[in-house]
């Protein structure tokens, strides 16, 4: 029988404690794993226990103190070794602070001698629920709050805990809302942005107690291929759900490209702001590649995504925030948008360069 794995991400290292806590009670035969990324000393701590207390406290010198380093060396050869020791059905996971899921998952997918004795129960992201609106729409970096997982880490706290938001199975949050909102009897608004961000058929549990592990394992396993279908900046669909109160979303889309000028010198109006924004776009001198968008709190990441291939072409952003929606969002869309006479056919748009060279790389085709 494989062992069902529960993987617990999240940005404060609390809330996930409390997460694995309330999973490692209720699963059936659990083992718990945490591991903790010590960047200053090149260390990377890993304490196994069970519900008799610790089996295992060690320290690991990694090559390079990082994420990819700690599941290459240390987090998946343990939980290979776990199943193999037979003495547990179900192994809860505490990834690094600010690590995502996706590595493992990938991984345990893939690697067919892995998946034979480990399968991805739910994927569930632990956050406080007094700082959910600051730990996802606020302009923090993970560094600024000690919580990189490398020297160089410098992401932002609200693109990372979106993105596990996004990922994730379960989420659930944990200790009290903030005292504005226990107070004021209006709807939760923490709770409806997570909503709002999270797969249509995720549960938001308000409640680390609350979590069912048990339920989790006996159900159908994470399905990968459908978490990155639904984290696709290039998917036709949504990319929320509808909001509820307090939380405002937008959808802005045309069949247009974005002048590479113009976004150099305007891409705050789209992205300094308390908002989450994700999407995809593309650019005349790049006519050929799916560009992504993704960015919250005034962070933003743009990368080179795919080839458009037979699939039309489409500049495709959508924003979450709370309180009220700004109102610039549109138009300063509409006037990044390069016009539809100066894209038609037979129309080249012949530079070297355009700007975009540090996150995308040099032009490779001109059209």
């Amino acid at each position: 029988m494989r062992a069902a794995v529960l993987l617990v991400t999240g940005v404060d290292p609390d809330a996930m404690a409390a997460a694995q806590l309330g999973l490692l009670w209720d699963a059936p035969r659990a083992v718990a794993v945490r591991h903790r990324i010590d960047v200053a000393r090149g260390v990377l701590e890993r304490v196994v226990s069970d519900l008799n207390g610790v089996v295992e406290h060690e320290e690991t010198e990694l090559e390079h103190a990082c994420v990819s380093c700690a599941l290459r060396e240390d987090v998946l050869p343990t939980l290979d070794r776990l199943a193999r020791d037979g003495r547990w059905h179900s192994i809860v996971v505490q990834l690094p602070v600010g690590a995502e899921a996706d590595q493992v998952c990938t991984v345990l997918a893939r690697d067919p001698r892995l998946a034979r004795r480990l399968r991805v129960a739910a994927v569930v992201t632990a956050l406080d629920h007094g700082a959910v609106v600051e730990d996802l729409l606020g302009d923090d970096t993970l560094a600024d709050r000690g919580r990189g997982t490398s020297e160089d880490d410098d992401r932002g706290i609200g693109d990372v805990a979106c993105a596990m938001v996004e990922h994730a199975d379960v989420v659930v949050l944990t200790g009290p809302p903030t005292e504005d909102e226990d107070r004021s009897g209006e709807p939760d608004v923490a709770a409806t942005l997570v909503r709002t961000l999270a797969r249509p058929d995720v549960p938001v549990v308000e409640d680390a107690t609350r979590l069912e592990a048990a339920s989790l394992v006996a159900q159908p396993p994470h399905r990968h291929g459908r978490t990155v279908a639904w984290g696709s900046h290039v998917r036709e669909v949504p990319f929320v759900a509808a909001p509820g109160p307090g939380v405002w979303s937008l959808e802005l889309r045309a069949d247009l490209p974005f002048h590479p000028d113009r976004l150099v010198e305007d891409l705050e109006s789209l992205a300094a702001g308390p908002w989450r924004t994700r999407g995809c776009f593309w650019l005349p001198t790049r006519p050929d590649r799916a560009l992504l968008w993704e960015g919250a709190g005034g962070h933003l990441s743009i990368g080179d995504g795919e080839a458009w291939g037979p699939r039309p072409r489409r500049t495709h952003l959508t924003f979450v925030g709370v309180g009220e929606r700004p109102a610039h969002l549109p138009a300063t869309f509409e006037s990044l948008l390069v016009p539809a006479a100066a894209v038609g056919p037979g129309i080249r748009w012949t530079t070297a360069e355009d700007g975009f060279e540090p996150w995308l790389g040099p032009i490779r085709r001109v059209a």
